[in-house]
């Protein structure tokens, strides 16, 4: 297929939603939702070109950027805000843009999305360098303001990448390194916060997952780096600890409240 076709905004398999029962509604629902993992599978390819420029970018020196407007802003800011407290990297390496500013996070922001300018002087505020890498997010993969980002991008030599939904669509044209999963039609027409919202996260997931794990910050299957924020967290660093060294709760989470770091706290009680 060489045409542009807006699948995202195709009419769903499904009609008269107002009369289905409800427990139909939910096992149809669930049955698009099992298609999306299928459409990823096949971009696993365009993910693994995506996330190894990623880490090259990154062990650079450069940072993680992600633009999009609405529900893809708000996914790229998810993890962007994720990746801190589960790598113990530091916030200013990944960063989630959204169209409309912080307000556009809880509440739409008319017409941010339709500016092709404004991405750019969102990234300039961060005084984005070659070293960098932008991600644009748009399940259309027509947003003006994801667009405008990424032919910025391009034109200032910055490395970019592109996660939507439509084959041929605008981003994936204009970004070095494109991932389209082609989840097909929505549940309700039109509602992209539904299956390709989930096909985006569940690519942002493996990106960051899988960058960070290259760049050490996971240590056999653990979070060795994680943030130790509330309590929970507290226990599940104790029981790594326990895990890899043998000692009890009590030393571990005296070991632990010493040097505040998992990865430090295996490496002292191994040496003993």
């Amino acid at each position: 297929m060489n045409e542009f076709e807006k699948i995202t905004e195709s009419t769903s398999l499904y009609d008269n939603l107002e009369q289905m029962p409800l427990a139909d509604i939910l096992k149809n629902i669930n049955r698009e939702d099992q298609k999306v993992a299928l459409a990823v599978k096949q971009e696993l390819e365009s993910i693994e070109h995506l996330a190894l420029q990623i880490s090259k970018q990154l062990q650079a020196g450069g940072r993680l950027f992600y633009i999009g407007a609405g529900t893809s802003g708000r996914l790229g800011i998810l993890d962007a805000s994720e990746c801190p407290p589960t790598f113990g990297v530091p916030a200013q390496l990944v960063i989630g843009i959204i169209a409309g500013g912080d307000q556009a996070i809880r509440n739409a922001v008319e017409g941010a999305e339709d500016d092709t300018q404004q991405a750019a002087k969102d990234l300039q505020k961060f005084n984005i360098i070659p070293q960098d890498i932008v991600v644009g997010i748009a399940a259309s993969g027509t947003t003006p303001y994801v667009v405008g980002g990424l032919e910025f991008c391009n034109e200032n030599k910055i490395k970019t990448g592109a996660i939507s939904c439509n084959p041929n669509s605008p981003i994936s044209k204009i970004a070095n390194f494109p991932i389209t999963v082609k989840v097909g039609p929505e549940f309700l027409t039109g509602s992209s916060r539904m299956k390709a919202g989930t096909a985006q996260k569940m690519v942002l997931n493996m990106l960051t997952t899988s960058v960070m794990i290259q760049m050490g910050r996971v240590q056999g299957n653990k979070m060795v780096d994680m943030q130790l924020s509330n309590t929970k967290l507290k226990q599940r660093a104790i029981k790594m600890i326990c895990d890899a060294t043998n000692v009890s709760p009590t030393k571990a989470a005296e070991v632990l409240e010493k040097f505040k770091n998992v990865r430090q706290a295996i490496e002292v009680i191994q040496k003993k």
